[in-house]
Formats: C-alpha cells, structure tokens, sequence
C-alpha cells in the first residue's frame, strides 16, 4: 500500500502525529488506493510559517507573471486530463464523462484565471481637489486557508486556488479526506508549473482536526470554505471572532419547475441530469421537482420510465451512468431521509434500496430514488439530502411553484421550464435563489461566471468570474497631491 505525504515548507513530508488513514474506491471498497497523512496542529503551525515566507516573495511577483504559471497549470491539465480523471473516478466514483468534465473546468478556470493577472482593475477618479490624482488598485492579502469537499475534487480547488494565487497570496489546501489523491495530484501539477514551493502547502487530515486547525490559526487571514451548512456556521463564528476574510459555500435544495407549457422532452432529460448526476451529491442537484397540474402525470410517468433504466456501477466503465456515493454514512443518510419519506406519507414509487445487482456490494450504491405527493414543508422536501432522491410536488399555478422554490432555508440553484418570455423573466427575479436557469437543470455552472446563493447557503460572497478576484484581494486607495501646497479634503472647499 502506498502511503503518501504532505506538502509543507517545499517538501514532501509525513505527518508530525505519525498518524494515517487509508483512502478507498467507493465503487469497490476492497481496492485501497493508499495511505494519507492524519495532519494535527503542529503541521498547520510549519506550513503557516512557510507561506508566510512564501507570501513575503509572491506579492512582489507581477500579476501578470502570476498569470503566467497557471497557464501553464492549463496546459499540464490539458496534457494529462485523462488521467486525472481517472484517478477521480477511483477516488470519488463519479462516471469518467463528469470527471473529464471536472478537469475541463479547471483547465477553463486556469485560462480564465492568467488573463485576470493582467486585468486586477483598480479604478481612477477625478479628485474634487485641483492638481491631485485620486485612485485605487487591488492587493494581495496574506495566507489563504482553503478548504473544499469531496464532490469536484479538482475543480473546487481550483476555483479558490487560483483567484488566490494570482491575486498574489499564498495557500494552504486542505482536500477532503475522501479525495486526497487528487488533492496531491494538484499540488503536483501546480509544483511543475513553476509555482514557488512556499506558496502552497498540502494539509491532509480530518476537517475537525487539521481544518479546525487552519480556521483557528492566527496567521491564516482568509477562509474559503465549501461544505456543509452547519459546518459553515462553527467556520463563521471562528473567523468573525479572529476578524478574518470568509467565503462560504454551503447547502443546497433546488427545485427544478416545469409549467404546462414547457418543451418536456427538455424537462425530462433536465431533470434526470440534474437530480441524479453525481449521485445527487452535487450543492446544486435538482433535490426537488416542480410540476404544474397539467402535464404532472405525464411527465412523472416518463420520468419513471428513464429513471428505472439508469445503469449503475464503476464510474471508469463507459456505460455507467450513476455511480456510487462517497461513502457509507452518506448511503446511511439517504437511507434515514428515505424512511423519513414513507413515514410522512409521500409515496415511493422507485428506488429506496441498495441495489440487488451482487457485482455492486463492494461499493456504497444507492437506486435512484423517486418520491411523488411530496407534502410542501415536509422534512423531505425541506432539507438537503446530497444523494440520489427526488421529490416530486404538484402545484396549480406558476405563483405556487414561486412560493414552494423559496420556501426553504437555502437559495442556491433554480430552474425553470417554460415557453413564456414573460414568465421566464419574472422567475429570474422572483426566484430566490444564486442562480437561476431557464429551460436547462440545476446544475451547469461556467467558470467565468460568479457562483454561489443566498440565504443558508453562503454568506454573500461568489466563487468564479470576476467577483472571486475581489475576495482574494483588498482595495487600496492612493492619493497623489502635486500642487505644492496644503489642500484639505471634504472641508468646506465650495464657496458660499
């Protein structure tokens, strides 16, 4: 068995608890993919003394060569794309077609990310005082604490990575303890490019452990977190205490409404997209389904239909189309929320089991699960589940479908099927959500575009596009007074 290391002062190095713990193929849970280090406190303190050193050096660099050494990140990615998605797959099950996807975004995110090196806008303003510049331009911050899940283990971390590294701070990366192989991966690739070794470290280890440890750490000045709601809010409460930078990206229950007017064919494969890609272990997944009266046994009927047909199995075989969940106690939670379902009178109508199929008892599978009469404010139409359940809710009118999408503690993704013009853009802003689509899923975000929701589900600020490159950096204001002379700024300057 191979054990591995983490990345910490511009070396590959075992944990200083000595301890270990073993990473696993959710797909057969009999193949072990290797050893990881079990980080503590003492290894957050070594790798916040090398990026402060490495920070020191990097702010310094030009944002445009900063740039520079993520396009060449792109093109490493580019170069072994296949690869990493398959050793994805065999870490986190998803099928290679949505791994080759998740390295297609970080290779976009890389590209997107060096240009933003020569485009760190600040903004220049007339003084209202004479012979004086007034102007402002962005900085970087320090030592960024990264902290992301299991579920795109690559692209996540390149979401938060790279906006902060070419914003000119320096990284600590914690992946989640369900996919350090890609986390390592990463940080081998960034390595190659050209990346300073101080500027990022490779933290492995249990979240309340060594991502506690990087939280709580006095010399880490910003959080970029993504993981649970509740996990969030421990996060929160330690960073506002410290008076550190946050970003949070957390739940989801999105609904995807479809009216009597909608293209179903569209809907349909929407929904099946949406709800059970990534074994609905996606922030994003369409948890919940919205159907207008009119075509609501239709369209349950065929969606039944496709549903039962879906093939489980090994995300590296082609013809898989749902692989397995992360783990067991994810399996063991759908499991609960489906009990939940039946004992609150929602009617079961497929799934809700492990599957029968003997080739699949080595991995954690679960069926695609279908519930219909869904009571609005029930637990199961309330809370995040993260697996492969949909609950289907009929409504009457559009305004209904409106009041049960925001009727939720989160605001992440909507979606919306319709011919009407006038409907569609009423839903883009009457929809509670950070996203909202019309006539495509819930999921399908594009990496030049801010990413993140309301409510429960983040506290105000974006992943991706532009806005990220505003949280990885501050604003200064500069001011320039060539005159020769005392001016005095928002005193009374205007004669009476």
């Amino acid at each position: 068995m191979k054990t591995f290391k983490n990345f910490i002062a511009g070396k590959w190095v075992a944990p200083a608890t000595g301890q270990y713990f073993e990473n696993r193929n959710p797909a057969d849970t009999t193949d072990v993919i290797g050893r990881f280090p079990l980080s503590g406190p003492e290894d957050v303190d070594r790798a916040v003394a090398s990026a402060q050193d490495g920070f020191e050096r990097w702010k310094r660099t030009p944002a445009p060569a900063r740039g520079d050494v993520l396009r060449r990140v792109g093109d490493l990615l580019t170069e072994r794309k296949e690869e990493i998605a398959d050793l994805m797959t065999r870490e986190m099950g998803k099928p290679l077609a949505e791994t080759r996807g998740d390295v297609q975004e970080g290779i976009d995110t890389a590209y997107y990310a060096a240009v933003e090196g020569r485009r760190l806008f600040g903004h220049t303003v007339p003084s209202e005082l004479r012979a004086k510049w007034a102007m402002s331009y962005r900085r970087p911050i320090g030592v960024a604490g990264l902290i992301t899940p299991f579920n795109f283990p690559l692209a996540i971390p390149t979401w938060k990575a790279f906006p902060a590294l070419v914003c000119g701070n320096a990284v600590i990366f914690k992946p989640a303890e369900d996919v350090p192989h890609t986390g390592t991966a990463f940080v081998e690739i960034l390595l190659e490019a050209g990346l300073p070794p101080d500027v990022i470290q490779l933290v492995h280890g249990a979240g309340e452990v060594a991502g506690k440890a990087i939280v709580e750490h006095p010399g880490v000045a910003l959080i970029s977190f993504t993981g649970s709601t509740e996990t969030g809010r421990i996060v929160g409460e330690t960073c506002g205490r410290m008076h550190k930078r946050l970003s949070l990206e957390m739940g989801g229950k999105n609904a995807q409404i479809v009216l009597d007017d909608a293209n179903l064919d569209l809907a349909l494969e929407g929904v099946l997209w949406g709800a059970f890609g990534t074994t609905g272990q996606r922030c994003t997944a369409t948890s919940r389904l919205i159907l207008q009266s009119g075509i609501h046994d239709e369209l349950l009927s065929r969606l039944l239909d496709r549903t039962r047909e879906l093939k489980l199995g090994d995300g590296r075989k082609e013809a898989t189309e749902v692989g397995p969940l992360i783990n067991e106690a994810a399996r063991e939670k759908v499991e609960r929320y489906v009990e939940i379902g039946v004992a609150e009178g929602a009617d079961l109508l497929c799934g809700g089991r492990r599957p029968e199929n003997g080739k699949l008892a080595d991995g954690y599978y679960y069926e695609p699960t279908i519930f219909a009469r869904v009571e609005a404010g029930s637990r199961l139409e309330q809370e995040e589940i993260f697996g492969p359940v949909l609950s289907v809710i009929r409504v009457e009118t559009p305004d209904e479908a409106f009041r049960i999408n925001n009727d939720v503690k989160y605001g992440l993704s909507s979606s919306l099927y319709t011919r009407d013009v006038e409907v569609a853009f009423r839903a883009l802003s009457d929809l509670d959500n950070g996203i909202t689509y019309i006539n495509a899923p819930t999921i399908g975000a594009e990496a030049h575009l801010p990413f993140g929701g309301v409510k429960a589900t983040g506290n105000g600020h974006r992943e991706g596009g532009w806005e990220v490159y505003e949280f990885f950096s501050e604003t200064k204001v500069g001011y320039v007074d060539f005159s020769g002379r005392l001016q005095r700024a928002q005193i009374d300057n205007y004669p009476t």
